[in-house]
């Protein structure tokens, strides 16, 4: 079997699961499950042997005519080099395990095989996104994926924030995709061609007119699907759905097509000099926010969401400083740490007794209780933190170093100016993420809220997949610095002194200085006996983050007393704790912004149309009506009255005749 065929069969195979899913969800539910599990498990295999064979070297292309246009063509075309190789494991790998963990999460869930079908349907539109060779085919892809996100995020549409937080998702991107759609058209036209190779071509021979505007109106798109400030808003809310979906979202499709995407095209980007510094600046403030919001949340998802965010943060922040291979390396890095981050949360959730958006001063105990969790989300932890030898660490570094080369003065696509300013943001935002990430820990493992019932230990299912995201979590990034440079453009990704000893020194400061603040704010507020917590019947995570979301209660019953107040983010925060809980009021100033503005506009044409037009409309009308009211009156239906009327008339007509007649 040819390269070309294993490589359509990767995005196929998720989109025919899909199918088959949907058809026989409900005559045939005992086929659910293998057909969830299998065509990823299949794709992660075709997806290998494809890397294999592509070997990082010459890309593999391939194309057919899928429709005439007139103008510019476009093709159905596979664009498979190194970067695409390795990213469709990524995605084929953490879809399989999503789905694996699913079968044990969703067991008792009764929208199950609709979900399952979805996450199959959103894996294969990330994959054709990653092999398209053609910029509508790949647009196609990028927006079954947000369609699939608005129906996953509100896959518990009974409750009103899983319906708020899929339509914000939704249209928060869709805004974003409309300068996109616009851009990739220029940029086709441009080009002449919507190829990707005939892109670079062009880009390269310099027949880009308008390079700015193009790049510009791409980073609208990126920033909405990446979750790049000003248009990260949604991902945090998003959490409202199941956490599998989460740990896919975040970890390998959605906002990873945002930075692929740019890898991708990268040298459109460089065409411009503005486009890079915009990106930078962008990577910046994306880091250094999210990493302040993160510090200061309560529920344990959205803490990992603002992570998330800053985390694209370093990957946009590399290729603002032009070097794609830092950026993909930290996207592979972080999908295997991040997964497991959101799959180990759905198993402290479970355990913890919390609702859905769990609530971290509310865990007690759960170390010894979910010992696989800890331990898991221990390496995780301490991976998204950047300690060493954990894979986080390599991949943080090589986009360090990619910084500090450029702001030294090394040449490069960027301007300086870029460097630094990524460089600054991304060391600061080490300091940062450390310190929400051993607050995470403290507070769910070490925290002193309310004991929960013990349920059990988690599904086979469940644990296994923490063990097997663990494994790349820990070791990934020490085995592929040294292996990727060959598949990527060949530059070095290997850690450099100064930026390691800066990165990981400030990481430790950061533990340091939470487990302190830890400290202090456990000793200035001494436990508080807590109030029973009532059982709930052991059953499904899913159901019970549904019942927990719709009851906007604690899942497993009522706690008695506040949670406890030993939060080490109030303290290391201060005055900018209540800003940063609320991602800095940036919904409230978009609704003051746009929304308002747009509900008032629509209400002044809603009062014109109302008293102007249609007053307009009335009086045009009021003339016929009264004709048809006086006619209406003379048609009473009695033969004699007409008979009159018509004699009347006659007469009238003949005296009319016989006076002119007598008058001429």
């Amino acid at each position: 079997m040819t390269t070309t065929t294993l490589a359509a069969l990767v995005p196929l195979l998720p989109f025919l699961g899909a199918v088959a899913g949907l058809l026989l969800g409900r005559t045939a539910p005992g086929f659910v499950r293998p057909l969830a599990v299998l065509p990823p498990l299949a794709s992660l295999v075709l997806a290998a042997l494809v890397a294999v064979r592509q070997g990082g070297g010459r890309a593999v292309d391939a194309s057919t005519l899928l429709t005439p246009t007139g103008s510019v063509p476009v093709d159905l075309a596979l664009h498979i080099d190194g970067f695409a190789a390795l990213v469709a494991i990524l995605v084929a790998f953490v879809a399989a395990c999503v789905q694996i963990y699913s079968t044990g999460y969703l067991r008792d869930d009764p929208r199950y095989p609709s979900y399952a079908a979805l996450v199959s349907l959103f894996t294969s539109a990330m994959l054709l996104v990653v092999y398209s060779g053609d910029l509508i085919v790949l647009l196609v892809g990028w927006e079954v994926m947000g369609i699939c996100s608005y129906f996953l995020v509100g896959h518990y549409w009974g409750t009103p924030e899983a319906r708020a937080a899929s339509l914000k998702a939704f249209l928060v991107t869709k805004l974003g995709d409309v300068p996109f759609l616009i851009g990739l058209f220029a940029l086709g036209t441009d080009a002449g061609s919507f190829r990707i190779t005939r892109v670079l071509d062009a880009v390269a021979s310099g027949g880009l007119d308008h390079p700015t505007l193009i790049a510009l109106l791409l980073l609208a798109g990126v920033a909405g699907k990446s979750a790049q400030f000003p248009l990260h808003t949604w991902l945090p809310d998003a959490m409202a759905g199941p956490t599998p979906v989460s740990a896919l979202i975040h970890a390998a499709t959605m906002v990873a097509a945002g930075v692929y995407f740019t890898a991708r095209l990268l040298p459109v980007f460089e065409a411009s000099a503005a486009a890079m510094t915009v990106l930078a600046v962008m990577a910046a403030v994306t880091m250094l926010g999210s990493g302040l919001a993160a510090l200061a949340q309560d529920d344990i998802k959205r803490v990992l969401a603002y992570s998330t965010i800053g985390q694209l943060g370093y990957m946009t922040g590399a290729l603002a400083v032009g070097d794609r291979g830092a950026a993909v390396f930290h996207l592979l890095a972080h999908g295997a740490f991040k997964a497991l981050l959101f799959l180990a949360a759905g198993a402290v959730i479970h355990a913890a007794g919390t609702n859905s958006l769990a609530a971290m001063s509310r865990m007690s105990h759960l170390r010894d209780r979910v010992p696989d969790a800890f331990w898991t989300m221990t390496v995780a932890l301490l991976a998204l933190a950047a300690i060493p030898p954990f894979s986080g660490f390599f991949s943080k570094e090589s986009v360090l170093g990619a910084a500090e080369r450029l702001a030294t003065g090394h040449p490069g696509p960027a301007p300086g100016a870029a460097g630094w300013i990524v460089l600054v943001a991304a060391l600061a935002t080490a300091l940062l993420t450390a310190a929400y990430a051993t607050r995470l820990w403290l507070l769910a493992f070490r925290g002193r809220g309310a004991e929960a019932p013990d349920h059990g230990r988690q599904p086979l299912s469940m644990t296994v997949v923490l063990w097997v995201l663990a494994v790349p979590s820990l070791a990934f990034g020490a085995l592929a610095y040294r292996t990727l440079p060959g598949w990527f453009d060949g530059r070095s990704l290997a850690p450099t002194l100064l930026t390691s000893i800066l990165g990981t020194g400030l990481a430790v400061v950061g533990c340091l200085l939470t487990y302190g603040a830890w400290q202090r704010a456990a000793a200035r507020a001494p436990r508080v006996p807590l109030g029973a917590v009532a059982a709930h019947p052991e059953g499904d995570a899913g159901l019970v983050e549904a019942e927990a979301i719709a009851a906007h209660e604690p899942a497993y019953g009522d706690i008695a007393e506040a949670p406890d107040p030993a939060d080490p983010g109030r303290l290391l925060l201060g005055p900018l704790y209540g800003p940063a809980a609320s991602g800095f009021h940036l919904d409230a100033v978009y609704s003051a912004l746009f929304v308002r503005p747009v509900l008032g506009a629509a209400s002044l044409v809603r009062f014109l149309d109302r008293e102007v037009v249609d007053t307009y409309v009335r009086g045009a009308a009021a003339l016929p009506r009264l004709l048809g009211a006086a006619v209406r009156r003379a048609q009473t239906g009695n033969v004699q009255t007409y008979v009159s009327a018509l004699l009347a008339g006659t007469v009238v007509l003949t005296v009319a005749v016989l006076l002119v007649a007598s008058g001429a």
